[in-house]
């Protein structure tokens, strides 16, 4: 647990830029990004001061959030849909695009494991499920990569 900031702009200064790096590889948008983390500070304000760890809270609620946006960037894009070709070819990043093309969840736990480095104990709590399905997410997310990457 990190010591608890000050204040909330503390908070922003500390942790913004991590957030945002966070959010853009689960939405794979950095203008999306930018706008759940600020939209995450600013439902923390009224809260800041009853919280114990506003940093944890804070990941929670963009990881929830880069949830929510991703839910409805399915939804446009089955609305939009018109036909188009079933495999697309992937671009210079592969594992970036191969990570989009994971579902929220197991991108999550990836992105949380390998980039944030937290313990799937932690990850849990800020997938709100159990450690043992951490470990399905992670195993199930890895193999997934594998096959795109490997293809």
């Amino acid at each position: 647990m990190e010591p608890r900031p000050a204040t909330l702009a503390a908070l922003h200064r500390d942790r913004y830029a991590a957030m945002v790096r966070l959010a853009t590889l689960l939405v794979d948008s950095q203008d999306t990004a930018e706008e759940v983390v600020q939209d995450c500070f600013v439902r923390l304000y009224p809260r800041f001061d009853r919280i114990d760890d506003p940093a944890a809270y804070l990941r929670r609620s963009v990881v929830n959030a880069c949830r929510s946006a991703g839910r409805r960037r399915t939804l446009e894009r089955a609305l939009l849909r018109t036909d188009r070709p079933a495999s697309v070819e992937l671009g210079a990043d592969e594992i970036l695009d191969a990570l989009a093309g994971l579902p929220a969840r197991q991108r999550a736990a990836l992105v949380l494991r390998y980039y944030d480095d937290l313990p799937e104990a932690d990850i849990a709590v800020v997938l709100g499920c159990r450690p043992g399905t951490v470990k399905s997410l992670i195993s199930r997310g890895l193999a997934r990569l594998r096959k795109v990457v490997e293809a």
